[in-house]
């Protein structure tokens, strides 16, 4: 869906200069948003807007931006001095994130050649400046960026960002179905959703498993006839679960759910849903499987009611489209605290996304200690090694905070042949008892949103336009600043309280 989302490039001048000026100010500004649409580091397309000189000119444009639905967020840029009080009225109505990027036409002097025509052309150095006063003095998120817009490194920020405004933009409008209630006494899980609705934009429906249920039963056999079909064409299949063998009934149990499941979301426009072991009356396995294959489609997906990970799952689903890996629910299970080197074992009790095996999953069916249904289809996997992310959204009552730990997925140490579920081992950064203790002090959830190509820059981007609390624990963190970190950011938000 990311070629289909518009950033707008808007760049300011003024009357001032004489049309000369602004005919070359306009080209050039047709020229940076041309060769930013082209470049592979951005999913989405640059879209150049007439040169704004005015007031009026500033409002108008971003009121359009405002109500065009395919426009996620605006590109700032003066190639000449843009007198700020021209743009107060415009940021004030701006309703989408925007990008200041600070840069000019040129890359070099034209040591030999600089007169004052080029300078009164080429002023964005203060010309910026003037802007970003105005926007810090409205108190405005915003990304700034600086360097030529040519430089690879200037369009890969650019990218990333575009990426964290195609997150945004689908939290807009994002619809979490809620099967069940919380896991019964479970705190990080809870929150407020209708502050959630106001700060981050998504909203939650709560249906009884009933619903769903009548949904399941309106499944026809050619329909489970057709799923199953293709599963065993897709996976490793055990031969107990194939067309005739013992167990089969059971991978049709699951594909009966799994069509019923996706047909309730589709026909609903949910994006994103919970379920809860604790709630499954009616069902004859809890939904794994199903789980597991509709995340893989970019479904978001939170474990026992956890609507927050769900809506954020889907977000990053949005954001990562087109990068190698993936995104997936998950969950800090258990460690391994050998000298030699800490570690932790990534998992769930069946809910993995498929985006992130390694290798083609292996579909086999297990008992499953909890949940007092049949014993539940599931595929298995783990998952390559290398750099990724665990993020994870909680309500501390006065404010959301978005936590990112950055993480080393490693090889494992040994086969685990009596563990069929998915799973990743990994190490914090920037180690064990360092990550965790941080994560533990900032009050970060046990489900988390881990993704293998959404980086820690990308969900800073997305906290701030979310006007969100962000923490990140790194290689840099050291519990010392970490925990000061902690009691500023309280303080600031206490102050920051609506009355």
């Amino acid at each position: 869906m990311l070629k289909d989302f518009e950033l707008w490039f808007i760049t300011g001048s003024q009357h001032l200069y004489g049309p000369e000026t602004l005919e070359q100010v306009a080209k050039h500004s047709q020229a940076i948003a041309s060769e930013l649409d082209k470049s592979k580091e951005l999913p989405v397309k640059v879209v150049f807007k007439p040169v704004v000189k005015t007031a009026e000119e500033i409002y108008e444009v971003v009121v359009e931006a405002n109500n065009t639905p395919a426009c996620i967020g605006i590109i700032t840029w003066m190639h000449t001095f843009s007198p700020a009080k021209m743009w107060i009225s415009g940021l004030n109505a701006l309703q989408k994130p925007f990008l200041h990027l600070h840069t000019q036409y040129n890359r070099d002097l034209p040591w030999s050649e600089i007169d004052m025509d080029f300078m009164n052309l080429n002023q964005a150095a203060h010309g910026d400046r003037e802007f970003g006063y105005m926007s810090s003095r409205l108190r405005l998120q915003r990304k700034v960026i600086v360097g030529h817009w040519q430089d690879a490194e200037v369009q890969r920020q650019i990218g990333v960002w575009s990426r964290a405004a195609a997150g945004w933009q689908e939290m807009q409008t994002l619809k979490v179905a809620r099967f069940g209630d919380n896991m019964r006494n479970v705190a990080v899980t809870e929150g407020d959703k209708v502050d959630a609705q106001i700060k981050l934009g998504f909203t939650v429906h709560g249906f009884g498993i009933g619903d769903l249920l009548e949904e399941i039963n309106r499944v026809s056999d050619a329909d489970i006839d057709s799923l199953v079909e293709k599963i065993e064409k897709e996976y490793q299949v055990a031969d107990e679960l194939k067309k005739g063998g013992a167990r089969h009934e059971s991978l049709r149990e699951s594909a009966k759910i799994e069509t019923g499941l996706r047909s309730f979301l589709d026909k609903g426009g949910f994006k994103a849903f919970t379920t809860t072991f604790e709630d499954l009356h009616g069902l004859k396995q809890l939904p794994g499987f199903a789980v597991q294959r509709l995340m893989a489609d970019g479904y978001g997906f939170g474990a026992e009611g956890d609507w927050k990970t769900a809506a954020l799952l889907r977000a990053m689903k949005v954001m990562s489209e087109g990068l190698t890996g993936g995104t997936s629910f998950m969950e800090d299970y258990t460690y391994h605290f050998h000298p030699d080197g800490q570690k932790v074992l990534g998992s769930h009790m069946l809910e993995v996304c498929e985006s992130i095996a390694e290798k083609q999953p292996v579909v086999e069916i297990h008992p499953l200690g909890i949940g007092g249904k049949e014993d539940p289809i599931r595929s298995i996997f783990t998952v390559k090694p290398g750099q990724a992310i665990n993020a994870s959204v909680v309500d501390m009552g006065n404010r959301f905070r978005l936590i990112v730990n950055e993480v080393e997925v490693v090889p494992l140490d040994m086969p685990m042949p009596k563990l069929p579920v998915a799973s990743a081992l990994w190490v914090p950064k920037p180690n064990l008892n360092i990550g965790a203790s941080a994560w533990i002090l900032a009050g970060g959830a046990h489900h988390t949103v881990f993704s293998q190509n959404i980086s820690a820059e990308c969900m800073e981007c997305f906290a701030e336009m979310a006007d969100i609390e962000y923490l990140l624990i790194d290689d840099n963190t050291s519990l010392f600043d970490f925990k000061k970190e902690l009691k500023w950011n309280n303080m600031y938000y206490h102050m920051q309280q609506r009355i």
